[in-house]
């Protein structure tokens, strides 16, 4: 029995990549989450039987990628694409990247990987400061993208 097989994957170790900054001091993240998808449906009643409602597909919907992490340096280049979106707004096109979210294996190699296509920052938060905890500043960065595929 492979080690895949033998035991669930724990969750604490991945790693996220960024096709075009190419720092991998720039991809160390404590926090994953919003992988996933679902179909919109539409209910469509059956005429002269109240009794039946058709319920069929629309379209693929997918929720926003949402990466946490310790605020990073000024000079890192995921920090740079995301202040040239966020300070041009929409007065000069944005340029789209592919992100990779990989789980790994106690050898740390990929076991199951997700690829978000044509992603780019929608949202960029701070987390609150408190004088009563002692915790690292976080920064949320949230990416929406075309579609997501999981890679074998």
């Amino acid at each position: 029995m492979t080690e895949q097989t033998a035991y669930p994957l724990p969750a604490f170790y991945f790693r996220v990549k960024f096709a075009t900054t190419g720092d991998s001091a720039d991809t160390a993240f404590q926090e994953v989450s919003g992988i996933g998808g679902q179909i919109d449906t539409e209910e469509i009643t059956e005429g002269g039987e109240n009794r039946f409602v058709h319920r069929l597909p629309k379209a693929v919907k997918y929720s926003n990628l949402v990466l946490k992490r310790g605020i990073a340096d000024i000079n890192s280049e995921l920090v740079k694409w995301c202040l040239k979106v966020f300070a041009h707004g929409l007065d000069r096109g944005i340029t789209p990247m592919t992100i990779m979210v990989e789980l790994l294996d106690s050898n740390g190699q990929p076991a199951r990987s997700w690829s978000f296509v044509n992603a780019w920052p929608v949202s960029w938060q701070v987390e609150a400061f408190s004088a009563s905890k002692n915790e690292v500043a976080i920064e949320k960065l949230e990416f929406s993208y075309q579609y997501m595929s999981r890679e074998s």
